[in-house]
């Protein structure tokens, strides 16, 4: 029971002497004190804890001085100019040494979130992007800062300007077709137009430039109401009176390609989505007239990006040059 008792006493001024040292008011003690306090408990004299800490020993003295009278009781009996630590100095100190433990922890954690090292995203993306360039983009962001967390939400337009608007997301990357207002502020990366592609074989396959009417009879692959692209798909058919016949729907655009790689139909795809093509089995063409929109970057308002969130959105950055340099979209117009 005592035992019990004496260590609820420490405990008790421990939680005390941790109070004080995070105190605002004017006695609140100084790193360069307890580092000072920490350095001659350790090391055992003046000389060695100035050395240590690239003081004088006149600066630790009156450092040593300055946190005794701040502390209330006594560290040390001075005896022939030699400073001999007292009991209440040992259970000071492990306060001191573990409230010095966090601060160097805070200081680490500071400069790697400074340095974009630590933190988590969470991305919001259409599929698209997710098959293709925001994989290679992925890898990289982790080779370059392996301590950061992300997390990318493979989602629709509609959904991911909804993420946008309610602050569910820090980043997102979708096109600029029918994204009206939503409450997030917006950065076009790249200039995009649709393509056409064929399965290999395909009477159409000679022709460079397909007219839209030309595709009256084919069969579409497509993607599945909602997205963007195939509001527009479907809007500019209609105003050239075409009935398209559509053999399948597909959420994404890497099951689409699939399909037309086996000849089930044709499709019109994001220019994006030509990383994924296999060139021997469809043939890709440009359309008359052309369907065109912008990569864009979404980020919620009033929700500045986060250090981590700018190496983010640089290495996509230089992801869409890439893109650019091998002529899959184009600068914005």
């Amino acid at each position: 029971m005592a035992a019990t008792i004496h260590s609820m006493l420490n405990l008790t001024r421990d939680a005390i002497l941790l109070h004080k040292l995070h105190t605002e008011g004017g006695s609140m003690f100084k790193a360069r004190e307890l580092q000072a306090f920490d350095a001659y408990m350790r090391l055992g004299g003046m000389k060695l804890a100035a050395e240590h800490l690239e003081l004088s020993q006149p600066m630790v003295s009156r450092l040593l001085s300055s946190l005794e009278e701040k502390a209330g009781f006594e560290l040390f009996q001075r005896k022939r100019n030699r400073l001999t630590p007292t009991v209440e100095a040992f259970s000071f100190h492990q306060s001191v040494v573990h409230y010095l433990a966090g601060l160097r922890n805070l200081e680490q954690e500071a400069k790697a979130i400074a340095s974009g090292q630590v933190g988590h995203l969470v991305i919001a993306a259409q599929p698209v992007f997710c098959d293709t360039f925001l994989l290679d983009a992925l890898a990289q962001f982790r080779k370059e800062h392996p301590q950061a967390t992300v997390q990318i939400a493979d989602v629709g337009m509609a959904e991911m300007l909804q993420m946008i608007s309610e602050n569910r997301c820090d980043l997102a990357f979708g096109i600029t077709l029918n994204a009206e207002a939503f409450g997030g502020e917006t950065l076009s990366l790249a200039h995009c137009e649709a393509t056409c592609i064929l399965p290999k074989g395909h009477p159409l396959e000679n022709i460079e430039e397909i007219p839209l009417p030309r595709l009256r009879k084919e069969m579409f692959i497509d993607l599945s109401q909602g997205s963007p692209l195939r509001r527009r798909i479907d809007l500019m058919m209609e105003t050239i009176q075409v009935n398209r016949t559509i053999a399948a729907e597909l959420r994404t655009i890497h099951g689409i390609v699939r399909l037309v790689e086996r000849g089930e139909g044709i499709a019109i795809i994001d220019p994006v989505a030509h990383q994924l093509l296999d060139l021997d089995r469809v043939s890709v063409h440009r359309l008359i007239p052309s369907i065109t929109w912008d990569i864009a970057q979404f980020v919620p308002h009033g929700r500045p990006l986060s250090t981590v969130g700018q190496a983010f959105a640089a290495v996509v950055a230089e992801e869409i040059e890439s893109l650019k340099r091998a002529g899959v979209v184009s600068e914005t117009l």
